[in-house]
Protein backbone atom coordinates (compact mmCIF):
# COMPACT_ATOMS: atom_id res chain seq x y z
CA UNK A 1 0.00 0.00 0.00
CA UNK A 2 1.39 3.42 -0.93
CA UNK A 3 1.46 6.38 1.46
CA UNK A 4 -1.26 8.21 -0.47
CA UNK A 5 -3.67 5.30 -0.92
CA UNK A 6 -7.09 5.46 0.77
CA UNK A 7 -7.13 3.37 3.92
CA UNK A 8 -9.94 2.75 6.42
CA UNK A 9 -9.12 0.88 9.61
CA UNK A 10 -11.99 -0.25 11.84
CA UNK A 11 -11.51 0.36 15.56
CA UNK A 12 -13.05 -2.09 18.01
CA UNK A 13 -12.28 -0.59 21.39
CA UNK A 14 -10.98 2.35 23.33
CA UNK A 15 -7.38 1.11 23.06
CA UNK A 16 -7.72 1.02 19.25
CA UNK A 17 -9.29 4.47 19.29
CA UNK A 18 -6.54 5.92 21.50
CA UNK A 19 -3.86 4.42 19.23
CA UNK A 20 -5.68 5.85 16.20
CA UNK A 21 -5.60 9.30 17.83
CA UNK A 22 -1.83 8.88 18.26
CA UNK A 23 -1.54 8.02 14.57
CA UNK A 24 -3.70 10.95 13.52
CA UNK A 25 -1.74 13.44 15.64
CA UNK A 26 1.44 12.18 13.99
CA UNK A 27 -0.04 12.64 10.50
CA UNK A 28 -0.96 16.32 10.97
CA UNK A 29 1.14 18.65 8.83
CA UNK A 30 -0.74 21.97 9.15
CA UNK A 31 -3.93 21.81 11.22
CA UNK A 32 -5.33 19.41 13.76
CA UNK A 33 -8.97 19.52 14.85
CA UNK A 34 -9.97 17.50 17.93
CA UNK A 35 -13.56 17.11 19.18
CA UNK A 36 -14.48 14.99 22.20
CA UNK A 37 -16.93 15.07 25.05
CA UNK A 38 -14.23 15.74 27.66
CA UNK A 39 -10.96 14.03 26.49
CA UNK A 40 -10.78 11.91 29.67
CA UNK A 41 -9.15 8.48 29.25
CA UNK A 42 -7.93 9.08 25.70
CA UNK A 43 -4.22 9.64 26.27
CA UNK A 44 -4.13 13.41 26.10
CA UNK A 45 -2.11 13.65 29.30
CA UNK A 46 0.34 10.99 28.17
CA UNK A 47 3.96 11.85 27.53
CA UNK A 48 4.04 10.40 24.00
CA UNK A 49 0.94 12.33 22.88
CA UNK A 50 2.30 15.48 24.51
CA UNK A 51 5.60 15.13 22.63
CA UNK A 52 3.82 14.50 19.32
CA UNK A 53 1.63 17.58 19.73
CA UNK A 54 4.57 19.67 20.95
CA UNK A 55 6.66 18.68 17.90
CA UNK A 56 3.73 19.50 15.63
CA UNK A 57 3.37 22.98 17.14
CA UNK A 58 7.13 23.61 17.14
CA UNK A 59 7.56 22.70 13.44
CA UNK A 60 5.96 25.92 12.25
CA UNK A 61 4.35 29.01 13.75
CA UNK A 62 1.59 28.50 11.16
CA UNK A 63 0.55 25.12 12.63
CA UNK A 64 -2.76 25.17 14.49
CA UNK A 65 -4.26 22.86 17.09
CA UNK A 66 -8.01 23.31 17.69
CA UNK A 67 -9.45 21.50 20.71
CA UNK A 68 -13.23 21.42 21.17
CA UNK A 69 -15.06 19.78 24.08
CA UNK A 70 -18.52 19.69 25.56
CA UNK A 71 -16.88 19.76 29.00
CA UNK A 72 -13.39 21.22 29.53
CA UNK A 73 -13.03 20.41 33.25
CA UNK A 74 -10.83 17.36 32.63
CA UNK A 75 -8.49 19.39 30.44
CA UNK A 76 -8.24 22.23 32.94
CA UNK A 77 -7.94 20.19 36.15
CA UNK A 78 -6.49 16.76 35.29
CA UNK A 79 -4.55 17.23 32.08
CA UNK A 80 -1.49 19.34 32.89
CA UNK A 81 0.33 18.42 29.68
CA UNK A 82 -2.40 19.90 27.50
CA UNK A 83 -2.42 22.99 29.71
CA UNK A 84 1.37 23.23 29.33
CA UNK A 85 0.98 23.12 25.56
CA UNK A 86 -1.66 25.83 25.74
CA UNK A 87 0.70 27.97 27.81
CA UNK A 88 3.63 27.43 25.45
CA UNK A 89 1.71 27.71 22.18
CA UNK A 90 -1.20 30.00 23.00
CA UNK A 91 -1.16 31.52 19.50
CA UNK A 92 -1.07 28.12 17.80
CA UNK A 93 -3.50 26.31 20.07
CA UNK A 94 -7.02 27.05 21.31
CA UNK A 95 -9.44 25.19 23.52
CA UNK A 96 -13.14 25.92 23.12
CA UNK A 97 -16.23 24.60 24.85
CA UNK A 98 -19.47 23.95 23.02
CA UNK A 99 -22.62 25.76 24.18
CA UNK A 100 -25.67 23.85 25.40
CA UNK A 101 -27.22 24.20 21.93
CA UNK A 102 -24.50 21.89 20.50
CA UNK A 103 -24.34 19.38 23.34
CA UNK A 104 -26.72 17.05 21.48
CA UNK A 105 -23.80 16.14 19.17
CA UNK A 106 -22.55 12.80 20.49
CA UNK A 107 -20.19 11.48 17.80
CA UNK A 108 -16.58 12.50 18.50
CA UNK A 109 -14.13 13.01 15.66
CA UNK A 110 -10.73 14.47 14.90
CA UNK A 111 -9.27 15.63 11.59
CA UNK A 112 -5.68 16.13 10.47
CA UNK A 113 -5.40 18.69 7.71
CA UNK A 114 -7.92 17.83 5.01
CA UNK A 115 -6.89 14.23 4.47
CA UNK A 116 -7.11 12.04 7.57
CA UNK A 117 -9.59 11.53 10.38
CA UNK A 118 -10.65 9.40 13.30
CA UNK A 119 -14.25 9.14 14.37
CA UNK A 120 -16.45 7.15 16.69
CA UNK A 121 -20.15 6.57 16.36
CA UNK A 122 -21.00 7.83 19.87
CA UNK A 123 -19.18 8.98 23.01
CA UNK A 124 -20.32 5.78 24.73
CA UNK A 125 -19.36 3.49 21.84
CA UNK A 126 -15.64 2.72 21.49
CA UNK A 127 -16.05 1.46 17.92
CA UNK A 128 -14.92 3.76 15.15
CA UNK A 129 -12.73 4.26 12.13
CA UNK A 130 -9.31 5.67 11.28
CA UNK A 131 -9.24 6.99 7.73
CA UNK A 132 -6.05 7.92 5.92
CA UNK A 133 -6.05 9.76 2.60
CA UNK A 134 -9.81 10.27 2.52
CA UNK A 135 -10.03 13.97 1.64
CA UNK A 136 -13.73 14.01 0.77
CA UNK A 137 -14.88 12.78 4.17
CA UNK A 138 -12.08 14.61 6.01
CA UNK A 139 -13.19 17.92 4.48
CA UNK A 140 -16.81 17.23 5.45
CA UNK A 141 -15.80 16.55 9.06
CA UNK A 142 -13.52 19.59 9.09
CA UNK A 143 -16.43 21.77 7.89
CA UNK A 144 -18.64 20.31 10.61
CA UNK A 145 -15.93 21.01 13.18
CA UNK A 146 -15.54 24.62 12.04
CA UNK A 147 -19.31 25.18 12.25
CA UNK A 148 -19.25 23.87 15.82
CA UNK A 149 -16.16 25.98 16.57
CA UNK A 150 -17.91 29.14 15.39
CA UNK A 151 -20.78 28.50 17.78
CA UNK A 152 -18.47 27.74 20.70
CA UNK A 153 -16.52 29.94 23.08
CA UNK A 154 -12.97 30.06 24.30
CA UNK A 155 -12.91 28.04 27.48
CA UNK A 156 -9.34 27.90 28.71
CA UNK A 157 -6.52 30.38 28.60
CA UNK A 158 -3.25 30.70 30.38
CA UNK A 159 -3.59 34.41 30.98
CA UNK A 160 -2.90 35.35 34.56
CA UNK A 161 -4.87 38.23 35.95
CA UNK A 162 -3.72 40.21 38.92
CA UNK A 163 -3.56 43.61 40.47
Amino acid sequence: MSDDELQHIHLDGIADYTAALDTLCGLAEHNLYLFENDFDGLGFNGEARYETLRRFLLESPAHRLFVLAHDTRYLSTRCPRMMTLLGQFGTGMSIHQTPKSLQHITAPFSVADESHYVRRFHFDDPRGILARNDPENARALRSRFLEMWEGSHSALTTARLGL
